[in-house]
């Protein structure tokens, strides 16, 4: 069991990589979650070795357990499209080595949409990008599956979903990203204890609290089963300060590493958020 809470926020990596351990522990982190890349464009450049070195140096001084990598959002991993899913492929394959040289421990990856072929057609199409991008992977990065908030044609939303995927692919290197706010969204209830106890449960039948390796930490503007995508502050939403306190109090979750993503860039608010879920710990 860690020595302490494994709280942080999704940090900037503006100008270079390597400040974001900086930024994160002046607001009180002690995890956190980043981009290696702008995450709305295809095109990168590649990590300089020596920022890669400096990265994995400032890692160490912060001395910080676990570092959480998130993919780009262009693109879809369910997709059939034959040019949507050759760029994802090789948009998650690069993000998995350059996870592997950062020392990046896990890499969360939306799951996307099966744009009507079907839920397992894309379950199909996910499993196999996620083997394909660890199989050129000597060692490092676990892939995490982030659970969908039931958008249209979205994969992942449902837990038996996340739990067909798991089993197609061979490595061992891949688990869930639990999303609250996608989960409340899908109809997944975390407003209460009893609440809470109950979703779990579900998801604990059907895919296994050993394989919920990181958390979202995300109240919902959107009220539950909407299967509307739209973040909150903790304890600002509908899932509510009672709710969100629940889940953290919940079996084992206070181990992961919790991530909020939203405030954003508001540095006042996010230090009161980290102050507030180190409190439910």
């Amino acid at each position: 069991m860690p020595g302490k809470p494994l709280v942080g926020v999704h940090i900037s990596i503006e100008k270079s990589l390597d400040l974001a351990f900086e930024r994160a522990q002046e607001l009180g982190c002690t995890t956190m979650q980043i981009f290696t890349r702008s995450p709305r464009i295809w095109k990168f450049k590649p990590i300089a070795e020596e920022q890669v070195a400096s990265f994995r140096e400032r890692r160490s001084a912060a001395g910080f357990e676990y570092v959480v990598d998130h993919m780009p959002y262009l693109p879809n991993l369910a997709s059939s499209d034959q040019g949507t899913m050759k760029a994802s492929r090789a948009s998650l394959s690069q993000e998995v080595e350059r996870c592997d040289a950062l020392g990046i421990d896990y890499l969360v990856a939306h799951l996307g949409s099966h744009l009507g072929d079907g839920v397992m057609r894309g379950v199909r199409n996910v499993s196999d990008a996620v083997d394909k991008a660890l199989g050129k992977s000597g060692a490092g990065v676990t892939v995490l599956l982030e659970n969908m908030a039931g958008q249209k044609n979205s994969v992942g939303s449902r837990f038996e979903e996340l739990r067909l995927i798991l089993d197609r692919v061979r490595s061992e290197r891949v688990g869930v990203c639990f999303d609250t706010a996608h989960a409340f969204a899908a109809g997944f209830d975390l407003s209460g204890g009893e609440a809470v106890a109950q979703s779990m449960s579900l998801f604990e039948d059907s895919v296994g609290l050993d394989r919920l390796k990181v958390v979202h930490l995300n109240d919902s503007k959107a009220v539950l089963g909407s299967n509307l995508d739209r973040h909150e502050d903790v304890g600002k939403g509908k899932i509510g300060l009672k709710g969100m306190k629940a889940f953290v109090g919940f079996d084992g979750i206070s181990q992961r590493p919790l991530i909020m993503e939203v405030p954003y860039d508001d540095i006042v608010a996010m230090r009161k958020s980290i102050k507030l879920v180190k409190s439910f710990v």
